[in-house]
């Protein structure tokens, strides 16, 4: 956050003797200087949606500069909500999700870190190009805000491009405008002791990579199954085929806010309705039940989905306690020619 801001004081603080109230900010229909109390208010209302815990809906303030504020004040201003944001992200436990409309009515404090630097990015971009100056925020910054909340957006030849592009403010070869857009945190689902989070991009490459993920997992680190489905994931990603809501889901325990396995989908659902499903759990949380508890909530959500039919899976003829599972979780095996058992469960 602290380096967005300084990129967006570093390119407009030059021209703070400019009239930004008469000047069209890009293609907004706000001015400059209403584009410039914008990024004020959407990180003082991002700090607040977190510090407050806000669960069901916008805490209810606004801001407004004092008459008299000039244009460096108006910058001051921004520095100011962004170091309040920053803080309410440092101290926010990582399982806090607080309210956000896009697309399932909560973020985390890296989605709201993510969408204060997007907001801090692009509208910087909007107020330099109604000014007539250059701008090009550093490319870490763009992948940090790709990464996290544009988890459907396919890279482009540089991270700044593509973020214009996805936002509705820049071309890319092969690629249709953007008219309408939204960004998108991560869903999570509930089960009774457990919260199902999808992993964003940026947590799939970490993990495939040797990382935790930003979790901290029991036993120290998670399956090989689960990496080995992470560099899926993040493939996915690459080509432009990641979709957020199917994808893979870390388990993570409750009581303690501890990762317990990973759960997920081999892709969208089929023509058909159907989609496969797999799993696995770090070896000390086995034979808990948190398998079959995780399984039943996923699949419940993909039946409840429109068009979805029936959910697969596949499970190794000598995995027995897999097979107990699905069996657990209500799954019917069927005739199958692989060298492996499937099973499925209909909607």
């Amino acid at each position: 956050m602290e380096e967005a801001v300084a990129d967006c004081v570093g390119v407009l603080g030059a021209v703070t003797d400019r009239d930004w109230a008469g000047v069209r900010a890009g293609r907004l229909e706000w001015s400059c200087r209403e584009t410039a109390l914008h990024i004020a208010e959407a990180l003082i209302g991002y700090a607040g949606q977190l510090a407050g815990r806000e669960a069901d809906g916008y805490a209810p303030f606004e801001i407004a500069l004092e008459e008299g504020t000039d244009n460096a004040g108006a910058l001051r201003v921004i520095g100011t909500t962004a170091a309040l944001l920053a803080a309410a992200v440092r101290t926010t436990p990582r399982a806090v999700r607080a309210f956000h409309p896009y697309p399932f009515r909560h973020a985390n404090r890296e989605g709201f870190a993510a969408m204060g630097v997007a907001e801090v990015l692009l509208h910087t971009h909007d107020i330099a190009e109604g000014l007539g100056i250059p701008h090009e925020p550093p490319a870490e910054l763009c992948s940090f805000v790709l990464t996290r909340i544009f988890p459907h957006v396919r890279p482009g030849p540089s991270p700044w491009r593509t973020l214009l592009w996805a936002t509705g403010r820049g071309d890319l070869p092969d690629r249709e405008p953007v008219t309408a857009w939204r960004w998108s945190n991560n869903p999570v689902l509930r089960s009774e002791r457990l919260s199902l989070e999808g992993v964003t991009p940026a947590v799939a490459a970490d993990l495939s990579l040797g990382g935790g993920g930003g979790f901290e997992w029991v036993g120290g680190e998670p399956a090989e199954g689960t990496r080995e489905g992470a560099g899926i994931m993040h493939k996915q990603y690459e080509e432009g085929a990641f979709q957020p809501e199917w994808t893979m889901y870390v388990l993570v325990r409750d009581e303690d806010d501890r990762a317990v396995g990973a759960m997920g989908f081999h892709g969208a659902p089929d023509a058909d309705g159907r989609v496969e499903i797999g799993y696995d759990l770090v070896e000390g949380a086995r034979g808990l039940g948190y398998a079959t508890e995780a399984l039943r909530t996923l699949s419940a959500w993909a039946l409840a989905r429109d068009g979805v039919k029936t959910v697969a899976a596949v499970v190794a003829r000598e995995n027995t306690p897999s097979q107990r599972v699905v069996t657990r979780a209500g799954f019917t095996r069927i005739p199958w020619d692989g060298d492996e058992f499937a099973y499925e469960l209909r909607g």
